[in-house]
This record gives C-alpha cells, sequence and structure tokens, in this order.
C-alpha cells in the first residue's frame, strides 16, 4: 500500500491511500480469498464448525436444534450486518458498501456491535449451550467495540480483527484434547495466513493494521474465555 498527502476541498491535509497494483490473476485470487472469508461469513463458518464437525461440543443436540442454532447464527452473524450497511448506503449514511473510509465504518460497527451483543446475551442465558458456544458471540462483541475505538485512529482491517478471533478460538478448542484439532488448527492458520496476505495486497490497509487486527482479535477471544 502507498499513501501520500495532499490537500482535499477543504484546505485540510490528509492522507491519500493507493492499492498496489497485481497481476490479474494475483488479484482475482486475493480478492476471492477476501469476499470467502469475509468478516460476516467467517463466525458462521466457525459455528458451523462447532455444530457439524466437533464432536463434543453440541453432542447432545439433535440435528433440528442445531439447525436453529445454524440459524441464529447466521441472521445475527451475517443477515443483520449486511442488511444494515445496505440500508445505510440506501439511506446515503455510508459513499459505499465496502466502507473504505473510517467514517463510513462508525455506524455499521456499532449497529453490528447491537446484533453481537444480543445473541451473546441470548446463548448466554439457554442452559443448553455449552460455554464453548458463548465465548464465541461474546469474543466477537468485544472485538467489534474494541474496533470501533482503534477506528478512531486508524483504519484497522476487520478481516484480520475475524481472523485473529477465529485463531485464538481454534487454539482454545485445542485444548479439548480431541485428537483431530490439530489438523482444523492448522488448517485455520493457513486461512489466516490466505486473507491476512490478500489484505496486503489488493486493500489500502498498512501493515499495522493488518498486524493489530490479529492482535486485536486474540485479545478479544482470550478476554471472552477469561470472563466468559
Amino acid at each position: 500500500m502507498n499513501a501520500r498527502l495532499a490537500v482535499d476541498s477543504h484546505n485540510k491535509l490528509r492522507e491519500l491511500r493507493e492499492v498496489p497494483k497485481q497481476p490479474p490473476a494475483i488479484s482475482l485470487t486475493a480478492k476471492l480469498i477476501s469476499f470467502l472469508f469475509h468478516p460476516v461469513v467467517v463466525p458462521v463458518l466457525v459455528v458451523a464448525f462447532i455444530l457439524y464437525i466437533h464432536p463434543y461440543i453440541f453432542a447432545g443436540f439433535t440435528k433440528w436444534n442445531k439447525s436453529v442454532v445454524f440459524i441464529q447464527a447466521f441472521v445475527m452473524f451475517t443477515f443483520f450486518p449486511v442488511v444494515t450497511v445496505l440500508l445505510l448506503k440506501g439511506l446515503k449514511f455510508i459513499n459505499t458498501v465496502y466502507l473504505h473510509t473510517q467514517k463510513d465504518r462508525i455506524i455499521p460497527l456499532v449497529a453490528c456491535g447491537i446484533w453481537y451483543f444480543w445473541i451473546w446475551y441470548v446463548w448466554r442465558n439457554l442452559p443448553d449451550y455449552p460455554r464453548e458456544a458463548v465465548i464465541f458471540p461474546m469474543a466477537i462483541w468485544i472485538a467489534a467495540s474494541i474496533g470501533l475505538l482503534a477506528n478512531i485512529t486508524m483504519k484497522i482491517s476487520l478481516h484480520a480483527i475475524s481472523m485473529g478471533v477465529m485463531l485464538c478460538y481454534l487454539f482454545y478448542l485445542s485444548l479439548s484434547g480431541w485428537s483431530d484439532m490439530g489438523l482444523y488448527l492448522s488448517l485455520g492458520i493457513l486461512i489466516a495466513g490466505l486473507v491476512t496476505t490478500s489484505r496486503l495486497l489488493v486493500s489500502d490497509h498498512t501493515q499495522g493494521e493488518i498486524y493489530f487486527g490479529l492482535l486485536l482479535g486474540v485479545v478479544s477471544q482470550l478476554l471472552a474465555v477469561i470472563t466468559g
């Protein structure tokens, strides 16, 4: 990412960011990876993992009950955030659905924080929901809240935050003693590497914004584990 200073129409000095050009194949691949592992998609993928692949966490749930949990996760982690951004764009509160500027991110982060808090609060008060499931939305809510504060001073990478939460959560699950967890942890590390590299290649994020996003996600999950 290249940056330079310029005077805008209001005679204020601002940083202009330029995305470095990449070969078409690399650019397309990086954009596809960024789309597949978008911050509104990753939580649903993790919930699907603990529902349908991990053998212990939701072991006592029927197929129907698991489907209900998945629908709840999809609605709160993906559907509502996407609809919120589309409505904000339609009402011209934001310039683009891609949230290129720090200003565009303020209202969506506040709204998403509400959705994340709500699903955590609901799951927390359902006695049959295991602790491993409850602390995950809590971590996402914490990450969104801290990310909102960090957004004041930098355009922190939301992709990197989601990767940090995911990685720390997988490390936490690896302590359960499930022998196959090492395979999925390795896959998670690979995905996190691909996503963060993709953001460096095709976004206007600095390396510091990527690394700090990862750290913020890890810290958020740790706080959820400690306090959840």
